[in-house]
């Protein structure tokens, strides 16, 4: 079983966090793990994005060809669109709803959610919100990953629940159980 996983966002939207919270999961359970991160811009609420390749079987290369995506799990709707020539036919996207305008030729909201609505697969909520409601909005990266944890396959929810458990360690209890919240309040 393989799984290529795009994870996207803006600068300090906390997506690399994601990436490790999967990646402790996939070497928890013995999974094989390649990954490539570009987030140069990220102090300046650029593109950050994470190709993650996760298999059972070996893994030659950390990049995912065009066409080749499993999954796109992002922080921000247009950074999920810029990914979509990477999206595998068959290929789930799951994203916030909520723009995060950093540019000043971001695209209308009607074109951008128009374009992502005619795809078969697109998980969309509002995951500041659901943050929100859970009691942390600064967790919102961990409902993305709670709403994705579905359509992961490779490593299941539990694993992803105690790999949060694990990176959020050294924060103390009480970051970990807000995290956890998080996740299970989109993991449905």
């Amino acid at each position: 079983m393989k799984k290529d996983i795009i994870l996207c966002g803006v600068g300090g939207q906390g997506i690399l966090s994601v990436a490790t919270i999967i990646g402790e999961a996939a070497t928890k359970t013995g999974v094989n793990l390649k990954q490539a991160e570009v987030h140069g811009m990220s102090q300046r609420g650029g593109d950050v994005q994470s190709n993650l390749r996760l298999s059972t079987e070996p893994i030659y290369s950390d990049l995912i060809p065009k066409g080749g995506c499993d999954l796109i799990i992002s922080m921000e709707p247009m950074e999920a669109m810029r990914y979509m020539p990477y999206l595998a036919e068959d290929g789930v996207i799951v994203t916030s709803n909520k723009p995060f305008v950093n540019i000043p030729d971001y695209p209308a909201e009607e074109v951008l959610f128009g374009e992502l609505n005619q795809l078969p697969h697109v998980v969309q909520l509002d995951i500041e919100e659901v943050a929100k409601e859970a009691g942390n909005v600064r967790s919102a990266n961990v409902v993305l990953l709670g709403m994705a944890a579905k359509y992961l396959e490779i490593v299941s929810p539990e694993q992803l629940r105690d790999a949060v458990k694990t990176i959020f360690a050294r924060k103390g209890e009480a970051v970990v159980e807000a995290n956890l919240r998080a996740f299970d309040a989109a993991n449905t």
